[in-house]
């Protein structure tokens, strides 16, 4: 399959899957009964959702100048705050163009080069990623009991204990195969393991590290609190238990990268993670396009701005 090709599916394949999804919620919730809940829901706590979220956001712009000040450059603060609501404003278009974006706009304003203003953008990602996983462990520890039991109902766990063994066997040799193997795939996986390790261990070498891993850990504080607040606004939901708001959290997440910007993917992820405890189907799903919007009409009014001042802010260069 041609290059060419393949950039067109990663563009239009999220976004098909997307339009799918916005059909598929709405056969499921009517737009009449979603904004019936919309009218009734609590804006208070949807404001300080999205409160929550912006400071998220400005700690994630500050946080990337500790990321560059080894690299011997000193930016503007405004222009790393408006570089990073532009990022998320310009992913709802094309899918991780947003990064790219990003470091452009560092090289055309700041005079970082572009590699490595990626490459800082690169080792955020590798932070944050290394964050979820936290997350994830932090979930699985608190709702082990409920995973357990949701498992064993669900499946008899003489199979899972067996599947569980058959795919650590897999693992590991999967990584005795991918360490020995000269094979370009192999190589391009053992070169993206080696920077994933190489970027983790580069943040313990910053001079500003504990100020680096403080932001990272107040920026996903802030994502599960805007959540969870927001939960707050709907009608019928609460009260809802907490494993069902990071279980949420966490499938909404990694909804993001499936559609652009979560379109449609979103709500239908919460829903997934809401039943798993008995929660209702309706005011799940309305909950999920709530926080959807919310958070993406801030993306949108911030990420515009952000691109329409980036000349005037700079306008001297």
């Amino acid at each position: 399959m041609s290059k060419s090709i393949l950039k067109i599916l990663k563009i239009t394949l999220p976004i098909l899957l997307g339009v799918f999804l916005i059909w598929y919620s709405l056969s499921k919730l009517s737009f009449q009964e979603l904004l019936g809940y919309f009218k009734t829901a609590d804006y208070t706590y949807i404001l300080l959702g999205v409160f929550f979220g912006l400071l998220s956001h400005l700690s994630r712009a500050y946080r990337w100048l500790f990321m560059l000040e080894p690299l011997g450059y000193k930016i503007k603060l405004g222009n790393s705050i408006m570089a990073v609501f532009a990022t998320y404003l310009i992913n709802y278009t094309i899918p991780r163009a947003g990064e790219v974006a990003r470091a452009s706009i560092l090289t055309n304003y700041e005079g970082v080069p572009f590699e490595k203003g990626f490459g800082t953008i690169v080792a955020e990602r590798i932070a944050d990623l290394l964050m979820m996983l936290v997350i994830i462990a932090i979930t699985l520890f608190l709702e082990f009991d409920f995973i357990y039991n949701f498992l064993t109902e669900k499946f008899n766990p003489t199979k899972i204990i067996f599947a569980f063994l058959i795919l650590v066997i897999a693992a590991l040799f999967f990584i005795f195969y991918i360490k020995r193997s000269t094979f370009a795939l192999a190589i391009k996986i053992k070169t993206f393991v080696n920077g994933l390790i190489e970027g983790a261990l580069s943040i313990f070498k910053m001079k500003k590290k504990w100020a680096f891993i403080f932001h990272t850990i107040f920026i996903w504080s802030m994502y599960v609190l805007m959540f969870y607040v927001t939960t707050y606004a709907i009608q019928g939901l609460n009260p809802i238990p907490f494993g069902a708001v990071l279980i949420g959290f966490i499938l909404a997440s990694f909804s993001i990268a499936a559609t652009n910007g979560g379109i449609g993917s979103y709500p239908e992820a919460i829903v997934i993670a809401f039943l798993l405890f008995s929660l209702p189907e309706d005011p799940s799903r309305a909950f999920g396009w709530i926080m959807w919007t919310s958070q993406t009409v801030m993306i949108i009014i911030l990420g515009g701005l952000s691109l329409l001042f980036l000349p005037i802010y700079n306008r001297k260069k």
